[in-house]
């Protein structure tokens, strides 16, 4: 799990229900109704997510690592 594309993370959590509330920047931000979490995803072209912030976005989305990597897929 490295190496994560950050327009294919963002697909992803759209997958999981998560919605594109705004762009500011370089930060996509997601939410999701019942979830009180806004998500921020920085895309910045050519670099990866890294694995310590996929956790943390993980962790606050309440999905699994598998369940992330079924829906990136």
């Amino acid at each position: 799990m490295h190496n994560l594309r950050p327009e294919r993370v963002v697909r992803a959590f759209e997958r999981a229900g998560w919605t594109v509330e705004r762009q500011r920047g370089s930060h996509v931000h997601l939410s999701r109704p019942g979830n009180p979490n806004l998500l921020s995803v920085p895309v910045h072209k050519g670099k990866p997510i890294k694995i310590g912030l996929l956790k943390k976005l993980l962790a606050l989305a309440g999905l699994s690592p598998e369940e992330f990597m079924e829906l990136y897929r």
